[in-house]
């Protein structure tokens, strides 16, 4: 998905080709095989609506325009480390049909909360949980508001489920790679018109 502006591209076009394909090599890929998603890292995380659907806004002027599914989604993002105290969401981005987001864990063991007085533990978080965890509350969280808000406020129905069922990882390596991710998402928007979840992409 080429998210970099031009000015980018056109200085560095060897090395912006070498990390896109690394990335779709990724999604290829899916999981690592043998790779602990629950240890301390960052992770860079791409999830679709299922059949690329475009549900969350439009893309104008480079700039993404966020429909209230699109700020719906936005919210549950921000409630991650309330849910997973050891997770830290960084950048992100909402897109028509996608959501690219970085996860930061910063470590703990694999254990239910244990004192549910815990400020930091709503009740039933898990202490550690791994990536696919996280991800997999996010969409249900996100798809049970949707699937309220289709009954309440006639939010357009998505035909049946809202996200796809696997998604896309990249486990970021070094600052220099988590500042390349971010510069990645946050340009996103700017090159859709070239990005091939966008539906009209030739």
């Amino acid at each position: 998905m080429p998210l970099w502006p031009p000015s980018i591209i056109g200085r560095d076009r060897i090395y912006v080709t070498i990390y896109r394909n690394k990335l779709r090599h990724n999604r290829r890929s899916i999981r690592l095989k043998g790779y602990d998603y629950s240890q301390a890292g960052a992770y860079f995380i791409t999830i679709c609506t299922q059949n690329r659907e475009c549900l969350f806004g439009d893309v104008t002027d480079g700039r993404m325009v966020a429909n209230d599914v699109g700020r719906m989604i936005e919210r549950w993002w921000g409630k991650l480390s309330n849910k997973f105290s050891f997770a830290k969401n960084d950048e992100y981005m909402v897109m028509p049909n996608h959501f690219h987001g970085i996860v930061i864990i910063v470590g703990a063991d694999l254990c239910v909360c244990p004192d549910p007085r815990c400020a930091q533990c709503e009740p039933g978080a898990h202490t550690g949980a791994p990536l696919p965890a996280i991800v997999q509350w996010f969409k249900t969280m996100t798809t049970n508001e949707y699937i309220c808000c289709v009954k309440r406020h006639g939010w357009q129905p998505f035909a049946g489920r809202l996200w796809q069922r696997n998604y896309y990882e990249h486990i970021i390596r070094d600052d220099d790679e988590l500042n390349r991710a971010r510069e990645y998402i946050t340009n996103n928007p700017a090159q859709w018109e070239l990005d091939r979840e966008n539906p009209d992409y030739r």
